[in-house]
């Protein structure tokens, strides 16, 4: 009973992996039905052969017809010739069609990760990214077309040799293939067990992949701060993990290549011994004989390298239903949740009762019952102690992450009532470490409006105090920067990042500490690149140091995720005691 709802659940899963598969295959189903249309005439051919040797034995070694024995090699030279050329096109058709659809996965793949929103990220981390976006493709699609092929041109060639065994002797082939059933049985006892190790492997792949990406990018702290040897434990300790659960599979899975072969043996024991008598009575020549034992071990070798076959489709298999999580998962916040396109913003800013709380534990609340408004041309500052909730304010507005009571309004509309992208087109944001890509700095700066002109560049560059060093320059606006701008300085990304939210010409401000990393003579260019920015634009400003805000119409104290004070500089300056007053006097006191 168990062997039957083992062996329906697999098929299960193979029709209902093809079928999910199927959007991406169907553009190219023709060419891989061509590739597997050679799958019938090539597995048949191992059968063509395997018949040969009955006359063979009869005519040539037995009756001694000198004709025949001139014409048999000739006749397995052609046959394999076209054995071989029918393979090489129809594996040359095959990889063109794998490669086809792994591109298609993957740029599927890669729309959807561009879709997640950022408590994805959040939670997530760079090595499952790239394991679960990048390389399940390879390995579902890959596997996915190689396991037909395979099932195909074994399926064809197992039928059309069953057919020799059945020609020769009907007797023998009844031993012969109820010896192959057993064999297959002991996939059945490991599939669960080989399941769960190439799980916890794709785990230790990813972790693999994050070290790598830490070390890439982290590569002047390990330095500066002496954590080679720390580093390289902590990869010691994963590869290690990695070794033991390929060892787990080897006790699992290489067992069974022998067994396999012990069985396969038995069935050509058994056929000798039956053969034997069935010649010595005549109930069969010597050609049906070697016919039969030639076709048998066509048919058993195969067994011998099953389990490796079994653990490639469990891979594919696995690989596969990781994509269509990924794919059936809903990010939070879509593109498409609303339905009105903001033109621009023409009264205010609202938050009402805004509560709100990172995952996986949303109750425990960053922001509690925040309630302000930001007019429009104003310059509202956000100040108050490190983890108070200021950054996670910023970031509710252009809908980074959705809150879980309360409301954010736009002239009264609450912003998920307007479409992701037209929100986002309003909203420019610089945040404490800008993210440059690598490419030039032109590319980089009309990132926010690809259509700008070169006047609106320049332009942008010159409010931005880039100009001088732009110059400097060997490619002027057409130099490279590197991966993550590493070729720039802290001041030269912040002011790059500038004049992107220059160019982009949003209406509203964010700025997230936008200094708080730089020197005191890099804040000064940056500080008057920015006044610059802010000029007849709404402004919400994230601020470290309070002398930078001490103009602005409102300044709002967030501590604990609540507003603990609210006003002007003057006005929250003259509370005794107040949380302002203590936060500007403890800065001027240093």
């Amino acid at each position: 009973m168990k062997k039957m709802i083992d062996k329906y659940v697999l098929q299960n899963i193979f029709v209902r992996n093809y079928r999910r598969m199927w959007p991406f295959i169907k553009p190219y189903w023709v060419k891989a039905l061509i590739a597997l249309a050679f799958a019938a005439p090539i597995g048949s051919m191992d059968a063509a052969i395997a018949m040969l040797l009955k006359p063979f034995m009869d005519n040539v070694l037995v009756q001694k017809e000198v004709q025949f024995s001139a014409m048999l090699p000739l006749y397995v030279m052609g046959i394999t010739l076209l054995q071989g050329s029918m393979t090489y096109v129809s594996g040359y058709l095959n990889t063109w069609v794998a490669n086809r659809i792994t591109l298609s996965v993957r740029e599927t793949l890669y729309k959807k990760l561009l879709s997640m929103d950022s408590a994805f990220f959040d939670k997530t981390n760079s090595g499952m990214v790239l394991q679960r976006f990048s390389n399940d493709a390879e390995a579902a699609a890959g596997g996915l077309i190689s396991n037909l092929k395979t099932f195909a041109t074994r399926f064809f060639s197992s039928i059309s040799l069953v057919g020799v065994l059945i020609y020769n002797s009907w007797q023998l082939a009844i031993i012969a293939v109820a010896v192959l059933l057993v064999a297959a049985y002991p996939l059945t006892l490991v599939r669960k067990k080989i399941k769960e190790i190439m799980n916890r492997s794709v785990g230790a792949g990813a972790a693999i992949n994050t070290l790598y990406n830490e070390t890439f990018n982290g590569n002047r702290v390990i330095q500066s701060f002496n954590l080679e040897q720390h580093q390289q434990k902590r990869f010691d300790k994963t590869t290690g993990l990695l070794f033991e659960l390929g060892m787990k599979m080897a006790i699992t899975n290489n067992w069974m290549s022998p067994f396999m072969h012990f069985i396969g043996s038995c069935g050509i024991a058994g056929v000798l011994a039956l053969g034997s008598h069935f010649i010595i009575s005549g109930a069969i020549t010597s050609g049906n004989f070697v016919a039969f034992i030639a076709a048998l071990m066509m048919l058993y070798t195969p067994l011998r390298s099953i389990s490796g076959n079994y653990i490639a489709i469990t891979s594919s298999f696995l690989a596969q239903d990781r994509i269509f999580d990924i794919l059936d998962a809903k990010p939070v916040i879509r593109s498409n949740d609303g339905i009105i396109e903001l033109k621009t913003i023409e009264k205010k800013i609202q938050f009402k009762n805004v509560s709100f709380g990172y995952l996986p534990d949303p109750d425990r609340r960053v922001l509690k019952n925040i309630s302000f408004e930001v007019q429009v041309g104003q310059m509202v500052a956000l100040v108050g102690n490190s983890g108070g909730g200021k950054t996670t304010i910023s970031s509710l507005i252009p809908r980074l992450y959705e809150i879980q009571e309360g409301e954010i309004l736009i002239d009264g509309t609450n912003i998920k009532q307007f479409t992701v992208d037209s929100l986002r087109h309003n909203i420019s944001m610089v945040f404490q470490d800008n993210f440059l890509f690598d490419g030039t700095v032109r590319e980089n700066i009309v990132l926010g409006n690809e259509t700008a002109t070169d006047e609106q560049i320049e332009a942008a560059v010159n409010n931005a105090y880039l100009d001088h060093f732009i110059n400097s320059l060997p490619e002027k606006l057409d130099t490279e920067i590197g991966e993550r701008g590493i070729l720039l300085s802290g001041g030269q990304k912040q002011r790059l990042a500038i004049a992107r939210a220059f160019v982009k010409n949003a209406p509203l401000v964010i700025l997230d500490e936008a200094t708080s990393a730089l020197d005191n003579k890099a804040e000064r260019v940056v500080q008057k690149a920015l006044d610059n920015l802010m000029k007849n634009r709404t402004v919400i400003v994230i601020a470290h140091r309070l002398s930078t805000i001490i103009n602005a119409d409102k300044i709002l104290v967030i501590n604990d995720g609540q507003i603990a004070e609210e006003g002007n500089h003057e006005t929250l300056l003259a509370i005794e005691n107040g949380a302002y007053a203590s936060l500007y006097n403890t800065e001027f006191k240093k």
